[in-house]
């Protein structure tokens, strides 16, 4: 199926029929939601992995750049982190990824990817005696960290499809992984750094990957992430997903390679002025499109629902605009007893019910019309909540 424009949501193919809200709906108690299938075994199993390895890069760091040095290098990383998740948790906020999924994501990127990278690299070095520092930097190091970035990706989509809904769940997904690797990778920079040249070295490499270019990773791997989020909307399979996702990764590859290129071929800054960051305001743009498409999937949905007298169609303009969000939970905030937990439980909840709706008329999720019930109740009881005297 051929779809106008890359930011188009798919509409239902045969929409399931919505109950109408009965009369005394406002005095259902709130039942809890069917639990969300815990991450697939694909996942635990990468999970558990991910333990030994963590010890390996422990015991590669004291042991090749000492504690000082790993030290240092530990605490400068973190900067760049911090700006970088909160950035990310700004983009989620609209229909937050479970904790333990973000979790893994920064773990897949932070521990795995850069032990993939790094054996890689030890075996293409024994097999070939080196290729050589220029062609490492820009064909060899893009295409083996994208790659091994891209794993965590598809672990991610084949074993927790039921929060991997779109594009903005891939950027989400690839920009924490693309931020864990970019941690360890410059826990390594910086020490290195540190044991060279000092606080001044240290400084200027700083000011280099923390301050031009925390975003880097990021940007790399969110064009995977984007491309496996088309193929979550088209609810494709892991097989599928992945011929899908192969233009994103590409795409990942290429601007990676530019990048490590622009230092090794180029003037740097010149580069990184006519290029890089015009690069960085379209993903900047574009991440505001896809939020927008988010906001516009959540409006047709809850709409449905008003047909059906579950909402009024004030409460979907509220929930439908970050405007109407803040002034709801501002409001809420006025009422006695300051109600603005119960509010933020209100839009969470009907932005699930949303998201579950989408995925019932998907048909890639059995158990959504279940949840789909109980998210209802959910929200029609927070309302009673808000408005009791």
């Amino acid at each position: 199926m051929s779809y106008p424009s890359p930011l188009w949501q798919p509409g239902p193919g045969e929409p399931a029929r919505i109950a109408d809200a009965p009369p005394s709906a406002a005095t259902v108690d709130a039942p809890v939601p069917p639990r969300p299938r815990r991450s697939g075994a694909i996942l635990w199993v990468a999970a558990v992995v991910l333990v030994p390895l963590l010890a390996l890069l422990v015991l590669y760091f004291l042991r090749f750049l000492g504690p000082a040095a790993s030290l240092v290098g530990l605490v400068l990383a973190a900067v760049p982190f911090v700006i970088v998740w909160l950035a990310v948790r700004l983009i989620d906020r609209w229909e937050p990824e479970p904790r333990r999924l973000l979790v893994f994501a920064v773990a897949w990127g932070a521990i795995a990817s850069v032990a993939i990278a790094l054996g890689v690299d030890a075996v293409l070095a024994l097999l070939t005696g080196g290729l050589g520092d220029a062609f490492s930097s820009v064909v060899q190091a893009p295409i083996v960290e994208e790659v091994a970035k891209g794993l965590g990706l598809v672990l991610l989509y084949a074993g927790a499809r039921r929060s991997f809904d779109g594009p903005v769940d891939g950027i989400v997904y690839g920009a924490l992984i693309g931020a864990g690797f970019a941690f360890t990778e410059n826990v390594q920079y910086f020490a290195v750094s540190f044991i060279e040249g000092g606080a001044v070295q240290v400084g200027g490499v700083f000011f280099l990957r923390a301050v031009l270019s925390p975003f880097a990773h990021v940007m790399f791997t969110s064009l995977t992430g984007y491309a496996l989020g088309l193929a979550a909307r088209r609810s494709l399979g892991t097989g599928a997903a992945l011929r899908s996702a192969f233009p994103g990764l590409v795409g990942a590859v290429v601007l990676h390679a530019l990048w490590n290129g622009s230092a090794t071929f180029f003037n740097f800054f010149e580069l990184y002025a006519t290029l890089q960051v015009p690069l960085f305001v379209l993903f900047i743009l574009g991440i505001l499109a896809l939020r927008r498409e988010e906001a516009r999937l959540t409006r047709a949905r809850l709409g449905e629902y008003a047909a059906a007298g579950w909402f009024t169609a004030q409460e979907v303009d509220m929930l439908a605009t970050g405007a109407g969000r803040r002034s709801s939970v501002a409001w809420a905030r006025s009422l006695p007893g300051d109600r603005s937990a119960v509010m933020k439980t209100f839009i969470r909840d009907a932005t699930a019910l949303a998201a579950a709706r989408q995925r019932a008329l998907s048909g890639r999720d059995a158990s959504a019309s279940a949840q789909e019930r109980a998210l209802l109740q959910r929200t029609t009881a927070a309302r009673a909540a808000l408005l009791a005297p």
